[in-house]
């Protein structure tokens, strides 16, 4: 017999500073995703704001801040700019396979690298090897590795990116992305993957692509807002930015996910 479903309990974090905002502290809501409908409790929390993290699923409870905001793009009606157009261009020629989350040395050596590279003194910074592993692998949802390589006559080819991503029932979540640098000759890479993943949410769909939480103030997290349309969730429910108009997105191969 079947155990009923239980209403999961929720914990809140004692609060800590922010990364994103100076003088800001931050706190979090979070819940346990275990057992056998951890899936769907994903799916549903994911549709209210929250975010994955291993085995826990969050989001942001901070007293006297609502900056964080859970952010989508709505995949069949992404129209890519003409610098996305250039950039999906550029990196044409990546070879992209969808994984199982299992965590390899070479993954976590170019984490190491864009770790150094791009956030040197954040909170992944001191991240071993058993620490990547654990966050790829202690999933209890549907999840993958999608990684994107340059071509190569024989073998496999240089691994320039990588994309731990969850697969929810309406559409892909960008857990964490990793890339090579720019000096290492890729460019616009993340912005790379994430036009990816929605092209391949799309082609499954999927009608969204889930990018985590816009900050409202940080730079760091204005690339966000850059694919239209994009929709922002608040407190009626999720609404639309307001769109560009856009040339329609050119065909890839397609890539079951």
């Amino acid at each position: 017999m079947t155990a009923p479903f239980r209403f999961p309990r929720f914990f809140v974090t004692s609060p800590s500073p922010c990364p994103y905002l100076p003088g800001k502290q931050e706190r979090k809501v979070f819940t346990e995703l275990v057992g056998p409908h951890a899936g769907e409790l994903n799916d549903a929390l994911g549709r209210i704001g929250f975010r994955r993290s291993q085995g826990v699923a969050y989001r942001p409870s901070c007293a006297g801040c609502s900056a964080c905001v859970s952010v989508r793009v709505v995949t069949p009606e992404f129209r890519p700019n003409a610098t996305q157009r250039k950039l999906m261009r550029r990196h044409d020629d990546l070879q992209v396979s969808a994984c199982r989350a299992w965590a390899t040395d070479e993954q976590y050596q170019l984490l190491r690298r864009y770790l150094a590279t791009r956030h040197p003194t954040g909170g992944m910074a001191g991240m071993d090897e058993e620490d990547y592993a654990d966050m790829v692998e202690h999933s209890p949802v549907n999840s993958l590795i999608i990684e994107y390589r340059e071509p190569a006559a024989h073998g496999r080819g240089r691994l320039v990116a990588a994309c731990l991503t969850d697969r929810q029932a309406d559409g892909l979540s960008m857990i964490y992305s990793f890339f090579a640098a720019d000096e290492e000759g890729r460019p616009g890479l993340g912005n790379f993957v994430i036009m990816d993943h929605i092209l391949r949410a799309r082609e499954a769909g999927l009608p969204y692509v889930y990018l985590g939480y816009w900050v409202k103030g940080s730079p760091r997290m204005a690339y966000k807002t850059r694919y239209r349309p994009i929709e922002v969730l608040g407190p009626a429910g999720w609404r639309r930015m307001e769109d560009e108009v856009a040339p329609a997105l050119p065909p890839r191969p397609r890539l079951t996910v």
